[in-house]
Parts: structure tokens; C-alpha cells; sequence
């Protein structure tokens, strides 16, 4: 079988979907990956082709509502898949799913599945008043949604809340849907840290880009707070800059750069070090789909603090292996991190409940099996 993947960046096709990639290849079915010809330099594609894998580009704007811009993109994506006629399309990301699902329609393609690994900044709430241009972006999306999304065969989320927000809510058809959870991680690579009683400081970590809605700002509070009274506790942050609109501006960065209470690393490869030298695992975000950072902390064998928000609820059971907390409240967020300072004995046991649920829930493998089932034999409920 002839399988076609759109996304708009190699990135998120090497790090997010290789697994799965690799299980098709196996299987003997032929694949391809959709990208932006913005993205034709990234040495991530000698890799893909060293696969087996067809990679081919498409003309794309990832931002911007231009209609002229993604007309052409469309026509761009309809002529690589007409060519290439696949016998499936998966797309995910909002305008590969909208654009894609067109394009793969006008093809002429049999089976059409798309995923949303979460719903993107249009639907995240923060604590301030939506502004104007978010509100116009979101409808537009979900303009695009109530039209196009009926053209897939199966629309995949993540998360219950993600699917209740578009179906429900919004009262957007689709054909059918399913909830297949987080992508997982590879159990063997991220393997159980070793779990022993500290005496020392604790040391606190959030794997994140600087992006607002990822809760930096709560964090890097919330780390003033806890030094207060605990100062040698450590806080560090791995991961970089993003020129994102919703990205910390290099002012406010270097102002927490000089204040010191938080040790920013920038990317780091090796992330699985990081995790197994930390203590607690910290994702104060806003919204996501299921973070990937908390289930390799989760399969560690780290407690984690994170928000009762969509997606990353799915990885705490409150008070079993972690703490769920409010969104934007450092101060509840620096009273869990101090009741795990004072209460050192509960990092053990919450280890090893995270280590549970990363087996029962985010196992990569079972993440195939289900999308694999769907894309190929047509099962979904």
C-alpha cells in the first residue's frame, strides 16, 4: 500500500513519527512525506531517504491567512499527490489537515485520515482577553474546519477534550473520530532512573520552548518563590528561543538570565541525562495535545507537576504521581513544588506510579498499533 504523509516540518516527521514510519517499512508498504520546499535543506531529509522513504516538497506559507498563498499551496499539494497517487494521506497539523484533505480529495485518493495533536494556539486560553487577531484566526479555522474536515475518513485526536471541543462545541462533522492518546515513547530508550531516597536539594526540570503558552513565565515565578525559602533548589529550563508570536522577548529573557534563579540550558540532544539527573518533572502549560517532554519523564520514572488543562491532565493522576495544578498560578505551582521539597519520600513512590503509567498508556508501540489499524485496515470507532 501506498502511504502519504503531509506535515509542515521535517522535524516533527523524524522526531514524532519515525516509529511509525519504520513500522510501515516493515510491513512492506511505501511511503512518502509531503514537506514545504522551505524546509529542502534540512539534513534530517538524508536521513528519511536512507529509510526507504520518498520525500517530496510542496510550495507553503506556515503562517498567514493569505487566500491567494493557499490556493497555491493547495494546487501545489493536489499536482505531488496526483502524481504520486498514494493509497492513503495522513495529515496533521491545522493546515496540512485542511489543505491536505483537499488536495488528497481532488486526487482522487480512497482513504483520508487526519490527526491534530492538539488545537494550536487559537484555542488556548490565557489568563488575559483573547485579542482581536486571535479571535478572526480561530474562526477561520473553524470556518475551514466545518467545511473540510468532513472530507477525511477518520480524524484523530489526541485527547477527549480536543474532540469534544471541535464535535461538540462547535458542532463540527466528521465522518469518524477517535481519541488514540499520546504518540509514547520508546520504553526501552527511556528506560526507570534509579529511585533512591536524596538528601540534597531537589533539582526541578521543564523541557519547553520559550513560549508563554508552555507556562515559562509561571515557572521562572514560581522558582523565585520556592528559593525564598529553599535557595539552593535548582530550576533549570532545556530548551531554546522561538521567534513564535507567542515567544518570551529577549528583554524578559535576560532579565531572567541575570535574576538567577533558573538555569536555562538551551536545546540539549541527550534529554534523557537531563531527566535522570532531575527530581520533578515541571510543565505548567496551557493547553496541549499529550506533551511528549512529560511522557519521557513519565517513563523515567519522574514526578510530575503539571497543569488541569486539556493534554497534560492525561499524564498525572492528582496526588498517585504527581500534582495537577491551575493554569497561570505560580503560586500554586511553587506550594506543590515545596510540598515535594519538604516531603522527599514521595519522589520514590511517585516514580515509580509515573514508570506505571508511561507502561499502561505511552507506550509507543501500542501508539502504532492503533494509528497503523486505522490507516490500513480501517478500524475506528
Amino acid at each position: 500500500m501506498k502511504i502519504t504523509l503531509v506535515t509542515n516540518t521535517v522535524s516533527s516527521i523524524f522526531y514524532f513519527r519515525l516509529r511509525l514510519i519504520s513500522r510501515l517499512l516493515q510491513d512492506h508498504h511505501q511511503i512518502s512525506i509531503l514537506i514545504p520546499e522551505t524546509e529542502s535543506m534540512n539534513p534530517l531529509i538524508v536521513d528519511l531517504k536512507k529509510l526507504g522513504v520518498l520525500v517530496l516538497f510542496y510550495n507553503a506559507s506556515r503562517t498567514g491567512i493569505n487566500p491567494f498563498t493557499e490556493f497555491l499551496t493547495i494546487i501545489s499539494l493536489y499536482k505531488v499527490i496526483k502524481k504520486i497517487s498514494p493509497d492513503v494521506v495522513f495529515s496533521f497539523f491545522p493546515k496540512p489537515i485542511v489543505f491536505g484533505s483537499i488536495a488528497a480529495k481532488l486526487a482522487g485518493v480512497k482513504r483520508i485520515v487526519s490527526m491534530f495533536e492538539g488545537l494550536g494556539f487559537c484555542f488556548t486560553k490565557r489568563p488575559e482577553e483573547d485579542g482581536v487577531k486571535k479571535v478572526i484566526l480561530r474562526a477561520v479555522q473553524l470556518s475551514l474546519y466545518k467545511i473540510f474536515l468532513r472530507l477525511s475518513d477518520s480524524v484523530l485526536f489526541l485527547n477527549v477534550d480536543d474532540a469534544n471541543e471541535l464535535i461538540k462545541k462547535h458542532n463540527i462533522k466528521v465522518r469518524h473520530h477517535q481519541v488514540v492518546g499520546g504518540i509514547g515513547v520508546n520504553l526501552e530508550t527511556y528506560k526507570l532512573k534509579d529511585l533512591t531516597y536524596k538528601n540534597g536539594p531537589l533539582t526541578f526540570t521543564m523541557v519547553s520552548r520559550l513560549l508563554i503558552d508552555k507556562g515559562i513565565r509561571e515557572y521562572v515565578s514560581a522558582a523565585e518563590i520556592v528559593k525564598r525559602e529553599y535557595p539552593d533548589t535548582i530550576f533549570q529550563v532545556i530548551g531554546g528561543m522561538d521567534d513564535n508570536l507567542g515567544g518570551i522577548s529577549y528583554p524578559e529573557f535576560e532579565k531572567w538570565k541575570s535574576d538567577n534563579n533558573v538555569v536555562f540550558t538551551g536545546v540539549i540532544s541527550n534529554v534523557i541525562d537531563i531527566l535522570k539527573s532531575s527530581d520533578v518533572f515541571v510543565l505548567p502549560s496551557y493547553r496541549e495535545g499529550v506533551p511528549r517532554s512529560s511522557q519521557e519523564a513519565l517513563a523515567v520514572g519522574l514526578p510530575i507537576i503539571t497543569t488541569d488543562v486539556p493534554g497534560c491532565k492525561e499524564t498525572v493522576v492528582d496526588g498517585v504521581n504527581g500534582f495537577l495544578v491551575p493554569p497561570w498560578d505560580s503560586e500554586s505551582l511553587s506550594k506543590k513544588m515545596i510540598e515535594l521539597i519538604e516531603n522527599k519520600k514521595l519522589l520514590i513512590e511517585m516514580g515509580k506510579q509515573s514508570r506505571l503509567l508511561a507502561e499502561n498508556r505511552f507506550d509507543e508501540e501500542s501508539f502504532c498499533d492503533r494509528v497503523i489499524n486505522i490507516l490500513i485496515n480501517r478500524k475506528c470507532n
